[in-house]
């Protein structure tokens, strides 16, 4: 299984834009991908409800992970998206 330990980098969280880019994001990759809170149970990266239920505050350690083909790239694009507080998927890493 690829996983992905990184910062929530966006101030205000996962909440609201921020879920919205990264489910967007999640979900264009094409690889079923899994996110946590440290230590927490993982929920599907490509349901708003469940990225939103998070309540993942900025700065706050969260685990993307997946062991789907192809989802060593993904995480990392994803990785990206999250510490960085971008506002689209990176094309290249």
């Amino acid at each position: 299984m690829a996983e992905r330990r990184v910062n929530v980098g966006w101030a205000e969280g996962l909440h609201a834009r921020p879920a919205s880019i990264f489910v967007r994001a999640t979900t264009a990759s094409g690889v079923p991908v899994t996110i946590a809170k440290a230590g927490g149970d993982p929920v599907n990266a490509a349901s708003m409800l469940a990225v939103l239920g998070l309540g993942a505050q900025g700065g706050e350690e969260i685990v993307l992970s997946s062991e789907a083909d192809g989802a060593e790239a993904a995480l990392d694009r994803l990785a990206k998206l999250v510490a960085e507080g971008l506002e689209e998927l990176p094309e290249t890493v």
